[in-house]
Parts: C-alpha cells; structure tokens; sequence
C-alpha cells in the first residue's frame, strides 16, 4: 500500500454493525493510501447520523437511500455529498434451509395453523432504529401475524446472530429479519421468503455520505476512488464473513481483500 505526503485528518463512522466496520475498513484503507490520518467512531442507526449532522463525522459510511436511511439524512441532505454506490442492500425475511418452501414460501403462509403450530413465533430482530426493524414491526401487523401469535422485538447485533446459531442447531423453525449484506446468508443459506405487499422497502443504494466542508480535504484521488469503488452485496458479505467466521478485525478483512484486487489502491 503507498501513502502520499500526509493530508488532512478525516474522521469515518459507520453503523455499530459488523459488516458496516467492513465497508468503513475498505474506505479508511483508501483514504489512508492517500496520506489521510483517519480516527473511527461507530454509532447506533440513528445516532450517527446526527454526529454527522453536528459535524462530528467527515465521511459517514454507508447510508442506505432511498428506503431505510433517507428519514435520517433529510435534516441535513443540503450540507452533505453521497458518492456512488458500494453495494446494493435490501432488506428480507428469511427461514433455515431446512423448512420446505411448500411450507413457507411467502410471509402470509406463516399464519396457516400447521405452520404457527411448529414455528418459533417470537420474531428477533437487530436494534430498533434500523430500516429493517421498523418494516419488521409493521409487518406483524400488515399480515396478521400478531392475531397468531407472533412477536417482534428488536435486540442487538450479538443476541441476534446468538438466535440464529442456536436455531440452526437446533434445527428450529424460525423466521428472521434480516438483509443482504449479511454474512448468515452465506454461512447458513438462510431461504428468502416472498413479501408481496412491499413492506421491506426497496434495493437501496448504499454510498458513502461525505459533509461539504470535508469534500476539500478529502485527497482528489482518494475522493475519486471512493467514487468509483464498488464492492457489491456479495463482497460485502465475503468481507462479513472473515470477521464473523474467521475471526480477524474489519481491517485485517479489509486488507485481505484489497491484497487480492490491487487495482482499487495506487
């Protein structure tokens, strides 16, 4: 990795959520290439982006726009730039491989009696001011599945993927909210189920989100490179998956896999 003569301090901060730190990792690494001196911070949904908002963070990655972040961002949309897409997330419902999709095909089917009867109907989810908890919550509802006695709660990250573990272990029916990038779909083949009313929102974009008076320090090639960088869902998930599964830090995931595509650092 080559630096350049040493650039103005830049401070990232992304989402309190594994594969957040991943893309975060990815984008420090290129700013670093280009001589930046970059501090972390990571925050709840909500939360970071009011720090941005009050100047706290230069470089905010990723907001997800337009279905599960816009809400956050429009207080101050007028001060900030959103770069290119990184990868393409959007939220889902998913079962363990194991339960037949002639069972569970779509979210309506989990009120049908034979299937109530052998699900798991306490509904887990991730903290409450992500896109995916907020559509969760409303789906309880939209679908009838509170009247079969569902729940929906929202957890955090570590209980969460605790939940998944365990059901898989236990070869437990379960539904669970969750989204792509995420590295339980790779490591478990969690099955999508269909949401016909739309609820979940729509594939989002998911670019860095950088304030105007930071777009000046911001190296030109670092800012150009940024720009252009494209991850996708699926490298998202294979970052995901070497802090999750193997067990190294979001930067040595980010080091891994920028060793192997030389092309996306000078």
């Amino acid at each position: 990795m080559t630096t350049r003569d040493p650039a103005p301090p830049l401070t990232v901060g992304n989402i309190a959520l594994s594969f957040h730190r991943a893309v975060a990792a990815v984008t420090r690494r290129v700013l670093e290439a280009h001589g930046h001196r970059v501090t972390g911070i990571e925050a709840r949904h909500e939360q970071l982006f009011r720090l941005q908002a009050a100047r706290q963070v230069d470089v905010l990655v990723s907001a997800w726009l337009p279905s599960s972040h816009d809400g956050y961002l429009a207080g101050y949309r007028d001060e900030v730039r959103v770069l290119a897409p990184h990868y393409e997330p959007y939220c889902l419902w998913a079962v363990p491989p194991y339960v037949p999709v002639e069972a569970v095909g779509e979210v309506a089917d989990l009120t049908r009696p034979e299937v109530a009867a052998r699900m798991t109907r306490a509904i887990d989810g991730i903290n409450p001011g992500a896109g995916i908890s907020r559509f969760s919550a409303r789906m309880v509802t939209a679908y009838g599945l509170d009247q079969a006695g569902y729940t929906f709660a929202p957890g955090t990250e570590p209980g969460f993927i605790a939940r998944v573990e365990q059901g898989i272990a236990d070869r437990e029916w379960f539904v669970i909210p969750l989204w792509r990038p995420q590295y339980l779909n790779r490591l478990h083949g969690l099955r999508a189920i269909a949401e016909p009313e739309g609820l979940l929102g729509a594939v989002d974009a998911a670019g860095p989100v950088i304030r105007r008076e930071a777009l000046d320090r911001v190296h030109p090639e670092a800012l150009a490179r940024l720009d252009a960088l494209h991850l996708g869902n699926d490298g998202v998930e294979e970052l995901d998956t070497m802090i999750n599964a193997d067990g190294v830090t979001p930067l040595q995931a980010a080091d891994r896999y920028l060793a192997s595509r030389p092309d996306l650092l000078p």
